[in-house]
């Protein structure tokens, strides 16, 4: 059970930590104190949904066929490998974090409807979230254990970002940050990875 926990955490993490259009839209929420709180819960929210839809829905019909079982289990093993080096290159070039100033506050209502959009409008949370996520999930021998270790990677990187956001600030501008930011995240893809081919 808490092999599967700490797989969904590690992958969830791994995913979730590379800087995009949604850690970026919570990031500038937080810095800005503009209903960061609401932004981040929903974030954690829909992840946490998207994780269990790929995850249940995948794993019967992995269960039903032996070489989609091994097709998604290797083509996990590539993506994690690719993803990784991916991680180690962008770790290499300078890189930071840049965040425009807010225009004014806009209603809670506005800004949530924003997050949505940046949420389920990427298609990337559809390939990372539910196909990737979901398809590793449905191959561990507890797949509730996993789903639960993957919303709480999404509890701990929104609430950090969205709460912490103020304090980050000075640190989260500069590319150092981001490049051990994303050794971190090779570090976490290629042990995933390894025990891919090690459950073979």
């Amino acid at each position: 059970m808490w092999q599967s926990y700490f797989n969904g955490l590690l992958v969830a993490l791994g995913l979730i930590m590379a800087i995009g259009t949604q850690n970026a839209f919570v990031l500038a929420q937080g810095l800005r104190r503009e209903h960061h709180v609401p932004v981040a819960l929903l974030c954690i929210f829909c992840d946490a949904v998207l994780v269990a839809v790929g995850v249940f829905g995948l794993a019967s019909v992995l269960m039903q066929n032996p070489t989609l079982l091994t097709v998604a289990r290797w083509g996990g093993v590539l993506f994690l490998t690719w993803y990784g080096l991916q991680a180690l290159r962008r770790a290499c070039a300078r890189q930071s974090l840049a965040h425009g100033a807010g225009q004014g506050t806009r209603s809670r209502r506005a800004v949530l409807l924003s997050a949505l959009a940046v949420t389920l409008l990427n298609p990337h949370v559809y390939l990372d979230t539910v196909l990737l996520i979901g398809s590793l999930g449905a191959q561990q021998s507890v797949p509730g254990a996993y789903v639960a270790g993957a919303a709480s990677a999404s509890l701990m990187w929104f609430s950090a970002l969205a709460i912490g956001a103020a304090w980050l600030a000075p640190w989260l501008a500069r590319p150092t940050t981001w490049r051990l930011v994303d050794l971190m995240v090779a570090v976490m893809m290629f042990s995933v990875a390894i025990q891919l081919v090690r459950n073979v």
